[in-house]
């Protein structure tokens, strides 16, 4: 800005408005100085005549350039990201108005579009650092100069304005960049560790190179998508083809087995025909019930991240279940007490959560030892205890505990009960009958409404506890 002592009558020492005046009085001066020599006027009236003319073009010119400095005042300050409107106020000068409302136009033009253009950098910005998988943008010599917040989290660290080499050291990656950075291909796909984080995890990482029309200083786009999930997703399906194959095999070839001798040497023998029809009978029931747990596990996957929108009332789920297993209870010598505390509804599935009581109260039923009790409890808790593998709900729950005695469970074996087809060698020694898929499903079931199971064993005495949350949100 100008400073006021550098002016006189509003004009700046500097900028040559006494030489303006001067030029532009020259031809006027030369004409009174022609007339001098000729004697047509007298020298006096001539240095008189050409005074006038240097007063009279001095204060024709001094409103315009005064107002000229205004502007240029307002000018600078703009420059500097201010604006002094009061340096525009008393412009009475036609011209000098016309260019500070063009000025004025411009700005407000220029002002519109910063604007415009910030908001979207923040709206790109806000929506990047919202998506789930990391993402890098780098420029022509492999600079990041963008990284959402996913990627910021992974490498615990802002890694902005930083040269990519420095942060990933992986030779096949820094190769595959070079290539997309010199442009010799415009996409790349690898499956790398990164040996820079932590337990090393592996990455499918897509390079691409942004279309001709881009413009800006952005090259290429990195994202980065973890195998971790899907690798633990794949080694669980063979886990599970290998299991089901496994556990249908074995009653498949004791009735193929049965069949044969059926038809051969046991054909007229009708003692051994119908022992034999019975196990069959038993294996086909097992499988059938196998087949139906496999089938409800996989209807169960399906919709383990879809949260449930139903309102329901455990206690009264509850007494159901009991009325219905009550005569199970009774033949086998077994007491069921129950102690319900007043719950409010939850937010649940309650074909699901009857599926999970069910399985558990009919569990508690077929393992306790006979002229014990079943003892079943509700209460509320304050928050669901965390899960290793997944995240809870945050809030109140119901805490529902189903305890009997039977079997002591070692704390190995406690640890693998939820496991697909893990039964205890003391259950089936005892020919108990069971898939062992009962508490995979409630474990699934249980973790889509972002609650929790906890199981404990003391001195034979095995609880269950479930926790669910009493509303669910996104």
């Amino acid at each position: 800005m100008i400073n006021q002592d550098d002016e006189i009558l509003g004009i700046d020492k500097n900028s040559g408005f006494a030489l303006r005046v001067l030029v532009l009085s020259i031809p006027a001066g030369l004409i009174f100085l022609i007339l001098s020599m000729l004697s047509i006027l007298p020298i006096s009236l001539s240095i008189g005549s050409y005074i006038c003319i240097l007063f009279f073009n001095t204060v024709f010119l001094l409103p315009i350039s005064a107002e000229i400095q205004q502007i240029k005042k307002y000018i600078q300050s703009l420059a500097q990201g201010t604006s002094e409107d009061t340096l525009l106020k008393n412009m009475t000068e036609k011209e000098t108005q016309d260019l500070t409302e063009a000025i004025n136009s411009m700005h407000k033009f220029w002002g519109d579009k910063i604007e415009m253009l910030e908001n979207r950098t923040l709206s790109d910005a806000a929506v990047l650092d919202t998506l789930p998988e990391p993402l890098m943008m780098v420029n022509k010599s492999g600079t990041i100069i963008g990284a959402n917040r996913a990627i910021r989290q992974l490498f615990s660290m802002d890694i902005s304005n930083k040269n990519i080499s420095e942060i990933i050291t992986n030779t096949a990656f820094n190769a595959a960049l070079e290539r997309i950075l010199s442009q010799d291909t415009r996409r790349e796909d690898l499956r790398i560790s990164l040996n820079e984080l932590k337990n090393k995890p592996k990455f499918h990482i897509n390079m691409t190179t942004l279309p001709w029309f881009a413009k800006g200083e952005i090259v290429a786009v990195i994202s980065f998508y973890d195998l971790k999930k899907m690798l633990q997703f794949e080694q669980m399906q063979q886990d599970f083809v290998a299991n089901a194959s496994h556990e249908l095999r074995t009653p498949l070839s004791v009735i193929s087995g049965f069949i044969e001798t059926l038809q051969t040497s046991a054909k007229d023998d009708e003692r051994v025909r119908d022992k034999f029809l019975h196990v069959i009978g038993e294996q086909t029931a097992y499988m059938s019930s196998l087949i139906e747990d496999l089938l409800s596990l996989s209807k169960i996957e399906l919709t383990v991240d879809t949260l449930p929108t139903d309102k329901i009332n455990v206690n009264s789920v509850i007494r159901e279940i009991n009325t219905a297993l009550s005569l199970k209870a009774k033949t086998n010598n077994l007491k069921i007490s129950t102690k319900f505390a007043r719950l409010p509804q939850i937010t649940a599935d309650e074909h699901q959560i009857t599926q999970v009581l069910q399985n558990l109260i009919d569990n508690a039923i077929k393992y306790a030892t006979p002229e014990t009790e079943i003892t079943i409890t509700t209460e509320k808790a304050e928050s669901i205890p965390p899960h290793r593998f997944y995240e809870v709900a945050d809030g109140s729950c119901v805490k529902i505990s189903i305890a009997n005695y039977g079997a002591i469970i070692a704390e190995e074996d406690l640890a693998r009960l939820t496991e697909r087809f893990y039964r205890l060698q003391e259950h089936k020694n005892r020919n108990i009958k069971g898939t062992g898929l009962g508490l995979s499903i409630a474990t699934q079931i249980i973790k889509r409404h972002r609650g929790n199971l906890t199981i404990t064993s003391e001195q034979g005495l095995t609880t269950f506890t479930v926790y669910l949350p009493i509303s669910l949100e996104e």
